[in-house]
Protein backbone atom coordinates (compact mmCIF):
# COMPACT_ATOMS: atom_id res chain seq x y z
CA UNK A 1 0.00 0.00 0.00
CA UNK A 2 1.03 3.65 -0.52
CA UNK A 3 3.34 2.77 -3.42
CA UNK A 4 2.92 6.31 -4.77
CA UNK A 5 5.08 7.59 -1.91
CA UNK A 6 8.19 6.09 -3.49
CA UNK A 7 7.72 8.34 -6.52
CA UNK A 8 8.19 11.43 -4.36
CA UNK A 9 11.50 13.19 -3.71
CA UNK A 10 13.74 12.59 -1.83
CA UNK A 11 13.02 8.97 -2.63
CA UNK A 12 14.90 7.26 0.24
CA UNK A 13 13.08 9.34 2.85
CA UNK A 14 9.66 8.69 1.33
CA UNK A 15 10.40 4.97 0.99
CA UNK A 16 10.97 4.81 4.73
CA UNK A 17 7.85 6.86 5.37
CA UNK A 18 5.89 4.34 3.32
CA UNK A 19 7.11 1.63 5.72
CA UNK A 20 5.88 3.71 8.64
CA UNK A 21 2.47 4.27 7.04
CA UNK A 22 2.11 0.55 6.33
CA UNK A 23 3.16 -0.51 9.85
CA UNK A 24 0.54 0.40 12.49
CA UNK A 25 2.16 2.36 15.33
CA UNK A 26 -0.24 4.13 17.68
CA UNK A 27 1.20 4.94 21.10
CA UNK A 28 1.79 1.77 23.08
CA UNK A 29 1.82 -0.39 19.95
CA UNK A 30 5.25 0.31 18.48
CA UNK A 31 6.62 -3.25 18.83
CA UNK A 32 5.90 -4.27 15.24
CA UNK A 33 7.68 -1.21 13.89
CA UNK A 34 10.67 -1.75 16.18
CA UNK A 35 11.00 -5.28 14.81
CA UNK A 36 10.85 -3.99 11.22
CA UNK A 37 13.55 -1.41 11.90
CA UNK A 38 15.80 -3.91 13.63
CA UNK A 39 15.48 -6.21 10.64
CA UNK A 40 16.33 -3.33 8.32
CA UNK A 41 19.38 -2.46 10.44
CA UNK A 42 20.57 -6.07 10.40
CA UNK A 43 20.28 -6.16 6.61
CA UNK A 44 22.47 -3.05 6.35
CA UNK A 45 25.00 -4.14 8.95
CA UNK A 46 24.06 -1.38 11.39
CA UNK A 47 24.41 -1.97 15.11
CA UNK A 48 21.25 -1.63 17.17
CA UNK A 49 20.16 -2.01 20.77
CA UNK A 50 17.34 -1.08 23.11
CA UNK A 51 17.30 0.31 26.63
CA UNK A 52 15.27 -1.28 29.42
CA UNK A 53 12.13 0.66 28.41
CA UNK A 54 12.36 -0.43 24.77
CA UNK A 55 13.64 2.76 23.15
CA UNK A 56 15.56 1.83 20.01
CA UNK A 57 19.02 3.03 19.01
CA UNK A 58 20.64 2.41 15.61
CA UNK A 59 24.34 3.26 15.12
CA UNK A 60 26.57 3.95 12.15
CA UNK A 61 30.35 4.47 12.44
CA UNK A 62 31.94 7.70 11.30
CA UNK A 63 33.17 8.18 7.77
CA UNK A 64 36.83 7.08 7.75
CA UNK A 65 39.00 9.97 8.92
CA UNK A 66 36.14 11.67 10.81
CA UNK A 67 36.13 9.43 13.87
CA UNK A 68 36.95 12.37 16.17
CA UNK A 69 34.11 14.58 14.89
CA UNK A 70 31.32 15.22 17.41
CA UNK A 71 28.89 12.34 17.56
CA UNK A 72 25.39 13.23 16.35
CA UNK A 73 22.13 11.81 17.72
CA UNK A 74 19.21 11.96 15.26
CA UNK A 75 16.11 11.79 17.41
CA UNK A 76 12.43 11.20 16.82
CA UNK A 77 9.54 9.18 18.25
CA UNK A 78 8.06 6.08 16.64
CA UNK A 79 4.44 6.45 17.74
CA UNK A 80 1.70 8.52 16.14
CA UNK A 81 -1.56 10.06 17.31
CA UNK A 82 -4.52 7.83 16.44
CA UNK A 83 -7.45 10.03 15.39
CA UNK A 84 -10.12 9.20 12.81
CA UNK A 85 -13.32 10.87 11.75
CA UNK A 86 -16.30 9.40 13.60
CA UNK A 87 -17.89 7.99 10.44
CA UNK A 88 -14.68 6.28 9.33
CA UNK A 89 -13.93 2.88 10.91
CA UNK A 90 -10.16 2.52 11.31
CA UNK A 91 -8.24 0.16 13.59
CA UNK A 92 -4.94 1.91 14.22
CA UNK A 93 -3.45 -1.30 15.63
CA UNK A 94 -4.08 -3.24 12.40
CA UNK A 95 -4.87 -0.93 9.47
CA UNK A 96 -2.28 0.96 7.40
CA UNK A 97 -2.59 4.70 6.82
CA UNK A 98 -4.08 5.45 3.40
CA UNK A 99 -2.28 8.47 1.92
CA UNK A 100 -2.83 10.70 -1.10
CA UNK A 101 -1.34 13.86 -2.61
CA UNK A 102 -3.41 16.94 -3.28
CA UNK A 103 -2.08 20.29 -4.52
CA UNK A 104 1.42 19.78 -3.20
CA UNK A 105 0.44 18.35 0.19
CA UNK A 106 0.34 14.78 1.46
CA UNK A 107 -2.84 13.81 3.35
CA UNK A 108 -4.40 10.69 4.86
CA UNK A 109 -7.96 9.62 4.12
CA UNK A 110 -10.09 10.36 7.22
CA UNK A 111 -7.29 9.71 9.75
CA UNK A 112 -4.18 11.30 11.13
CA UNK A 113 -1.26 11.02 8.72
CA UNK A 114 1.56 10.27 11.14
CA UNK A 115 3.90 12.84 9.59
CA UNK A 116 4.28 13.77 13.26
CA UNK A 117 6.85 12.26 13.80
CA UNK A 118 7.08 9.73 11.00
CA UNK A 119 8.90 12.11 8.67
CA UNK A 120 11.58 12.76 11.28
CA UNK A 121 12.07 9.02 11.75
CA UNK A 122 12.14 8.47 7.99
CA UNK A 123 14.73 11.23 7.57
CA UNK A 124 16.97 9.67 10.22
CA UNK A 125 16.75 6.27 8.49
CA UNK A 126 17.55 7.88 5.14
CA UNK A 127 20.65 9.48 6.68
CA UNK A 128 21.81 6.11 8.02
CA UNK A 129 21.57 4.47 4.60
CA UNK A 130 23.19 7.34 2.67
CA UNK A 131 26.80 6.34 2.06
CA UNK A 132 27.57 9.55 0.18
CA UNK A 133 27.40 11.73 3.32
CA UNK A 134 30.55 12.60 5.25
CA UNK A 135 29.80 12.41 8.94
CA UNK A 136 31.07 11.72 12.42
CA UNK A 137 29.64 8.88 14.54
CA UNK A 138 25.86 8.67 14.09
CA UNK A 139 23.16 7.41 16.42
CA UNK A 140 19.45 7.35 15.63
CA UNK A 141 17.38 7.39 18.79
CA UNK A 142 13.74 6.37 18.35
CA UNK A 143 11.65 6.77 21.48
CA UNK A 144 8.32 5.19 22.41
CA UNK A 145 4.98 6.58 23.57
CA UNK A 146 5.80 10.25 23.07
CA UNK A 147 2.26 11.13 22.10
CA UNK A 148 0.57 9.37 25.01
CA UNK A 149 2.89 9.95 27.96
CA UNK A 150 6.44 10.92 26.96
CA UNK A 151 7.17 7.50 28.46
CA UNK A 152 10.10 6.68 26.22
CA UNK A 153 11.98 9.89 26.93
CA UNK A 154 11.11 9.90 30.62
CA UNK A 155 12.48 6.38 31.02
CA UNK A 156 15.43 6.74 28.67
CA UNK A 157 18.58 5.17 30.05
CA UNK A 158 21.15 7.67 31.31
CA UNK A 159 24.72 7.23 30.12
CA UNK A 160 23.51 5.21 27.12
CA UNK A 161 23.96 7.72 24.31
CA UNK A 162 27.44 8.63 23.10
CA UNK A 163 26.72 11.68 20.93
CA UNK A 164 27.40 15.28 21.93
CA UNK A 165 24.93 16.92 19.52
CA UNK A 166 21.22 16.07 19.31
CA UNK A 167 19.13 16.96 16.28
CA UNK A 168 15.47 16.59 17.21
CA UNK A 169 13.45 16.10 14.01
CA UNK A 170 10.00 16.67 15.53
CA UNK A 171 9.23 20.30 14.65
CA UNK A 172 6.54 21.32 12.18
CA UNK A 173 7.44 24.63 10.50
CA UNK A 174 9.81 25.35 7.63
CA UNK A 175 12.15 28.29 8.02
CA UNK A 176 12.23 27.88 11.80
CA UNK A 177 14.49 26.30 14.37
CA UNK A 178 13.39 25.55 17.91
CA UNK A 179 15.66 26.03 20.91
CA UNK A 180 13.15 25.69 23.77
CA UNK A 181 9.82 24.08 24.63
CA UNK A 182 7.19 23.85 27.32
CA UNK A 183 7.13 21.28 30.07
CA UNK A 184 3.93 19.64 31.16
CA UNK A 185 2.02 17.15 33.25
CA UNK A 186 -1.14 15.06 33.03
CA UNK A 187 -3.85 15.82 35.57
CA UNK A 188 -6.04 12.75 36.11
CA UNK A 189 -9.34 13.04 37.95
CA UNK A 190 -11.52 10.10 39.00
CA UNK A 191 -14.68 9.93 41.07
CA UNK A 192 -17.54 7.57 41.82
CA UNK A 193 -20.60 9.81 41.89
CA UNK A 194 -24.05 8.97 43.33
CA UNK A 195 -26.73 7.76 40.93
CA UNK A 196 -30.42 6.94 41.02
CA UNK A 197 -32.79 5.12 38.67
CA UNK A 198 -34.64 7.02 36.00
CA UNK A 199 -37.97 8.30 37.24
CA UNK A 200 -41.22 7.23 35.61
CA UNK A 201 -41.66 10.54 33.83
CA UNK A 202 -38.07 10.74 32.56
CA UNK A 203 -36.81 9.89 29.08
CA UNK A 204 -33.28 9.38 27.80
CA UNK A 205 -31.89 11.73 25.16
CA UNK A 206 -28.59 11.92 23.31
CA UNK A 207 -26.86 15.29 23.04
CA UNK A 208 -24.06 15.55 20.45
CA UNK A 209 -21.58 18.28 19.65
CA UNK A 210 -19.55 17.55 16.49
CA UNK A 211 -17.78 19.22 13.59
CA UNK A 212 -14.88 20.98 15.31
CA UNK A 213 -11.41 21.11 13.72
CA UNK A 214 -9.42 19.80 16.68
CA UNK A 215 -5.66 20.00 16.52
CA UNK A 216 -2.54 19.89 18.67
CA UNK A 217 -3.22 20.86 22.26
CA UNK A 218 0.01 22.87 22.45
CA UNK A 219 0.69 24.30 19.01
CA UNK A 220 -2.98 25.09 18.27
CA UNK A 221 -4.11 26.07 21.78
CA UNK A 222 -3.92 29.80 20.98
CA UNK A 223 -5.73 29.67 17.64
CA UNK A 224 -9.20 30.13 19.13
CA UNK A 225 -10.50 26.71 18.09
CA UNK A 226 -13.30 25.09 20.01
CA UNK A 227 -12.81 22.45 22.68
CA UNK A 228 -15.74 20.05 22.43
CA UNK A 229 -15.69 19.26 26.15
CA UNK A 230 -15.75 22.90 27.17
CA UNK A 231 -18.53 23.73 24.69
CA UNK A 232 -20.78 20.76 25.46
CA UNK A 233 -20.53 21.57 29.17
CA UNK A 234 -21.84 25.05 28.34
CA UNK A 235 -24.82 23.46 26.64
CA UNK A 236 -25.38 21.17 29.63
CA UNK A 237 -25.36 24.20 31.92
CA UNK A 238 -28.00 25.83 29.74
CA UNK A 239 -30.22 22.72 29.98
CA UNK A 240 -30.08 22.40 33.76
CA UNK A 241 -33.28 24.42 34.15
CA UNK A 242 -35.20 21.58 32.45
CA UNK A 243 -33.93 19.20 35.16
CA UNK A 244 -31.55 17.34 32.83
CA UNK A 245 -29.17 14.97 34.59
CA UNK A 246 -26.27 13.01 33.17
CA UNK A 247 -26.46 9.30 32.40
CA UNK A 248 -23.14 9.10 30.57
CA UNK A 249 -20.62 11.29 28.79
CA UNK A 250 -17.83 10.81 26.25
CA UNK A 251 -15.65 13.60 24.94
CA UNK A 252 -12.17 13.57 23.41
CA UNK A 253 -9.85 10.62 22.91
CA UNK A 254 -6.35 11.97 23.67
CA UNK A 255 -5.15 14.41 26.30
CA UNK A 256 -2.84 16.12 23.79
CA UNK A 257 -5.44 16.63 21.04
CA UNK A 258 -8.09 19.34 21.11
CA UNK A 259 -11.39 17.42 21.40
CA UNK A 260 -13.39 17.59 18.19
CA UNK A 261 -16.53 15.81 19.41
CA UNK A 262 -18.39 15.19 22.65
CA UNK A 263 -21.56 13.23 23.45
CA UNK A 264 -23.77 13.09 26.52
CA UNK A 265 -26.78 10.94 27.37
CA UNK A 266 -29.26 12.74 29.61
CA UNK A 267 -32.35 11.92 31.60
CA UNK A 268 -34.99 14.63 31.62
CA UNK A 269 -38.76 14.89 32.12
CA UNK A 270 -40.61 13.74 29.00
CA UNK A 271 -42.57 16.99 28.80
CA UNK A 272 -39.30 18.97 28.71
CA UNK A 273 -37.85 17.23 25.65
CA UNK A 274 -39.39 19.50 23.00
CA UNK A 275 -38.49 22.62 24.98
CA UNK A 276 -34.88 21.41 25.28
CA UNK A 277 -34.66 20.60 21.57
CA UNK A 278 -36.16 23.98 20.67
CA UNK A 279 -33.34 25.71 22.50
CA UNK A 280 -30.57 24.00 20.56
CA UNK A 281 -30.61 26.25 17.44
CA UNK A 282 -30.08 29.35 19.57
CA UNK A 283 -27.32 27.69 21.56
CA UNK A 284 -25.63 26.47 18.38
CA UNK A 285 -25.90 29.92 16.80
CA UNK A 286 -24.25 31.49 19.85
CA UNK A 287 -21.34 29.06 19.78
CA UNK A 288 -20.91 29.37 16.01
CA UNK A 289 -20.82 33.16 16.31
CA UNK A 290 -18.04 32.92 18.90
CA UNK A 291 -16.06 30.52 16.68
CA UNK A 292 -16.75 32.28 13.37
CA UNK A 293 -13.82 32.20 10.99
CA UNK A 294 -11.92 29.73 13.15
CA UNK A 295 -14.11 26.68 13.71
CA UNK A 296 -17.16 27.00 11.48
CA UNK A 297 -18.34 23.40 11.40
CA UNK A 298 -19.89 23.10 14.87
CA UNK A 299 -23.15 21.13 14.99
CA UNK A 300 -25.48 20.36 17.92
CA UNK A 301 -28.12 17.62 17.93
CA UNK A 302 -30.57 16.23 20.49
CA UNK A 303 -32.55 13.04 19.94
CA UNK A 304 -34.55 10.51 21.92
CA UNK A 305 -32.83 7.20 22.61
CA UNK A 306 -34.17 4.00 24.17
CA UNK A 307 -34.68 4.38 27.91
CA UNK A 308 -31.60 3.38 29.85
CA UNK A 309 -31.77 0.34 32.09
CA UNK A 310 -29.02 1.89 34.19
CA UNK A 311 -29.05 4.97 36.33
CA UNK A 312 -28.34 8.67 36.00
CA UNK A 313 -26.42 10.91 38.34
CA UNK A 314 -28.56 12.41 41.06
CA UNK A 315 -29.58 15.98 40.35
CA UNK A 316 -27.13 17.37 42.88
CA UNK A 317 -24.26 15.24 41.59
CA UNK A 318 -25.01 16.14 37.98
CA UNK A 319 -25.09 19.87 38.77
CA UNK A 320 -21.86 19.70 40.79
CA UNK A 321 -20.01 17.81 38.07
CA UNK A 322 -21.14 20.13 35.29
CA UNK A 323 -20.26 23.15 37.44
CA UNK A 324 -16.78 21.80 38.17
CA UNK A 325 -16.14 21.11 34.49
CA UNK A 326 -17.43 24.56 33.60
CA UNK A 327 -15.05 26.17 36.11
CA UNK A 328 -12.00 24.08 35.15
CA UNK A 329 -9.13 25.94 33.43
CA UNK A 330 -9.18 25.39 29.68
CA UNK A 331 -7.14 27.00 26.93
CA UNK A 332 -4.52 29.71 27.23
CA UNK A 333 -3.87 30.71 30.82
CA UNK A 334 -1.03 33.18 30.25
CA UNK A 335 1.13 34.49 27.40
CA UNK A 336 4.87 34.75 27.85
CA UNK A 337 6.43 38.12 28.56
CA UNK A 338 9.97 36.82 28.10
CA UNK A 339 9.18 35.27 24.69
CA UNK A 340 6.59 37.54 23.02
CA UNK A 341 3.91 35.79 20.99
CA UNK A 342 4.42 32.44 22.71
CA UNK A 343 1.93 30.85 25.09
CA UNK A 344 3.46 30.48 28.53
CA UNK A 345 0.83 28.36 30.30
CA UNK A 346 -2.23 26.46 29.06
CA UNK A 347 -4.47 23.51 29.74
CA UNK A 348 -6.40 21.14 27.50
CA UNK A 349 -9.53 19.37 28.78
CA UNK A 350 -8.59 16.42 26.63
CA UNK A 351 -10.56 13.35 27.71
CA UNK A 352 -13.77 13.32 29.77
CA UNK A 353 -15.96 10.30 30.40
CA UNK A 354 -18.81 9.22 32.65
CA UNK A 355 -20.26 5.71 32.84
CA UNK A 356 -22.37 4.16 35.60
CA UNK A 357 -21.44 7.04 37.89
CA UNK A 358 -17.70 6.63 37.26
CA UNK A 359 -16.25 9.97 36.22
CA UNK A 360 -12.83 10.29 34.58
CA UNK A 361 -10.93 13.31 33.30
CA UNK A 362 -7.45 13.58 31.81
CA UNK A 363 -6.16 17.08 31.17
CA UNK A 364 -2.75 18.19 29.91
CA UNK A 365 -1.17 21.23 31.54
CA UNK A 366 1.76 22.87 29.74
CA UNK A 367 4.04 25.78 30.63
CA UNK A 368 7.42 27.26 29.92
CA UNK A 369 7.72 27.48 33.71
CA UNK A 370 7.73 24.28 35.74
CA UNK A 371 6.31 26.22 38.71
CA UNK A 372 3.27 27.21 36.63
CA UNK A 373 2.65 23.56 35.69
CA UNK A 374 2.61 22.69 39.38
CA UNK A 375 0.31 25.60 40.24
CA UNK A 376 -2.26 24.91 37.52
CA UNK A 377 -2.29 21.21 38.38
CA UNK A 378 -2.89 22.14 42.00
CA UNK A 379 -5.85 24.32 40.97
CA UNK A 380 -7.39 21.23 39.38
CA UNK A 381 -6.79 19.35 42.59
CA UNK A 382 -8.43 22.08 44.66
CA UNK A 383 -11.44 22.31 42.34
CA UNK A 384 -12.27 18.63 41.87
CA UNK A 385 -11.59 17.66 45.46
CA UNK A 386 -14.59 19.88 46.26
CA UNK A 387 -16.82 17.27 44.59
CA UNK A 388 -15.06 14.38 46.29
CA UNK A 389 -12.88 13.36 43.33
CA UNK A 390 -9.41 11.84 43.52
CA UNK A 391 -6.84 13.92 41.68
CA UNK A 392 -3.32 12.85 40.76
CA UNK A 393 -0.58 14.41 38.66
CA UNK A 394 1.30 12.02 36.36
CA UNK A 395 4.03 12.03 33.75
CA UNK A 396 5.46 15.44 34.61
CA UNK A 397 8.32 16.41 32.31
CA UNK A 398 10.56 19.48 32.34
CA UNK A 399 10.71 22.25 29.79
CA UNK A 400 13.70 22.92 27.56
CA UNK A 401 15.38 26.17 28.58
CA UNK A 402 16.48 28.12 25.46
CA UNK A 403 20.14 28.97 24.86
CA UNK A 404 20.19 31.62 22.11
CA UNK A 405 24.00 31.81 22.25
CA UNK A 406 24.73 28.14 21.58
CA UNK A 407 27.42 27.30 19.01
CA UNK A 408 25.13 24.68 17.43
CA UNK A 409 22.43 27.28 16.81
CA UNK A 410 24.97 29.64 15.27
CA UNK A 411 26.12 26.95 12.82
CA UNK A 412 22.53 26.04 11.95
CA UNK A 413 21.66 29.67 11.23
CA UNK A 414 24.72 30.19 9.05
CA UNK A 415 23.98 27.04 7.06
CA UNK A 416 20.28 27.85 6.71
CA UNK A 417 21.02 31.30 5.33
CA UNK A 418 23.66 29.96 2.95
CA UNK A 419 21.34 27.29 1.55
CA UNK A 420 17.98 29.04 1.61
CA UNK A 421 18.88 32.71 1.54
CA UNK A 422 17.14 33.63 4.78
CA UNK A 423 17.98 33.53 8.46
CA UNK A 424 15.66 31.03 10.19
CA UNK A 425 13.26 32.20 12.83
CA UNK A 426 14.53 31.11 16.24
CA UNK A 427 11.53 29.85 18.19
CA UNK A 428 10.34 28.47 21.48
CA UNK A 429 7.38 26.09 21.12
CA UNK A 430 4.41 25.62 23.43
CA UNK A 431 4.53 21.86 23.10
CA UNK A 432 6.30 18.99 24.76
CA UNK A 433 9.31 18.24 22.62
CA UNK A 434 11.37 15.49 24.15
CA UNK A 435 14.39 17.81 24.23
CA UNK A 436 13.57 19.05 27.74
CA UNK A 437 13.57 15.52 29.13
CA UNK A 438 16.63 14.44 27.16
CA UNK A 439 18.49 17.59 28.17
CA UNK A 440 17.87 16.82 31.83
CA UNK A 441 19.37 13.34 31.34
CA UNK A 442 22.24 14.55 29.12
CA UNK A 443 22.93 18.11 30.29
CA UNK A 444 26.10 18.54 28.21
CA UNK A 445 24.40 17.71 24.91
CA UNK A 446 23.78 20.60 22.49
CA UNK A 447 20.33 20.49 20.85
CA UNK A 448 18.18 22.09 18.16
CA UNK A 449 14.87 20.97 16.67
CA UNK A 450 13.64 21.48 13.10
CA UNK A 451 11.42 19.77 10.55
CA UNK A 452 9.15 20.10 7.49
CA UNK A 453 5.90 22.06 7.33
CA UNK A 454 3.11 20.03 8.95
CA UNK A 455 -0.38 21.35 9.56
CA UNK A 456 -3.35 19.87 11.43
CA UNK A 457 -1.20 17.56 13.57
CA UNK A 458 -3.16 15.30 15.97
CA UNK A 459 -6.29 15.52 13.80
CA UNK A 460 -7.55 13.91 10.58
CA UNK A 461 -6.69 17.21 8.87
CA UNK A 462 -2.97 16.46 9.33
CA UNK A 463 -0.97 17.13 6.16
CA UNK A 464 2.61 17.89 5.13
CA UNK A 465 3.87 20.17 2.37
CA UNK A 466 5.94 18.12 -0.07
CA UNK A 467 8.32 20.93 -1.03
CA UNK A 468 9.16 21.50 2.62
CA UNK A 469 10.17 17.84 3.04
CA UNK A 470 12.73 18.16 0.25
CA UNK A 471 14.02 21.37 1.83
CA UNK A 472 14.18 19.72 5.27
CA UNK A 473 16.11 16.75 3.91
CA UNK A 474 18.67 18.94 2.15
CA UNK A 475 19.18 21.02 5.28
CA UNK A 476 19.57 17.95 7.51
CA UNK A 477 22.12 16.30 5.22
CA UNK A 478 24.11 19.51 4.88
CA UNK A 479 24.08 20.09 8.64
CA UNK A 480 25.43 16.60 9.33
CA UNK A 481 28.30 17.20 6.90
CA UNK A 482 28.94 20.68 8.31
CA UNK A 483 29.14 19.37 11.88
CA UNK A 484 31.78 16.86 10.79
CA UNK A 485 34.07 19.78 9.97
CA UNK A 486 35.97 21.77 12.65
CA UNK A 487 34.23 25.01 13.58
CA UNK A 488 35.78 27.96 11.79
Amino acid sequence: MNAHLERLSPQPLWRHFRTLCNTPRPSGHEAALVAVLEGWADARGLAHDRDAYGNLRLRKPATPGLETAPGIVLQGHLDMVAQANAEHPHDFTRDPIDTYVDDGWLHARHTTLGADNGLGVAAALAVLEDDTLSHGPLEALFTLEEESSMGGALNLAEGWLDGRVLLNLDSEDRGQVYIGCAGGADVVVDAQLPTSRLEDDEVAVRLSLTGLRGGHSGIDIDKGRGNANRLLVRVLRALEDVDARLIDYRGGTLRNALPREAFATLALPAEAFEAARARLPELAATLRAELAGVDDGLALALERVPASEGEALTRDASRLLVAALHAAPCGVERMSVAVPGVVETSNNLGVVSLEAGRFHLCALVRSLRDSAVEDLADRFRALFELIGARVRVEGAYPGWAPDPDSALLARFRTLHEARLGVDPEVKVIHAGLECGILGAKYPDMAMVSFGPLIRGAHSPDERVELASVEEFWGLLAALIEDLACPAS
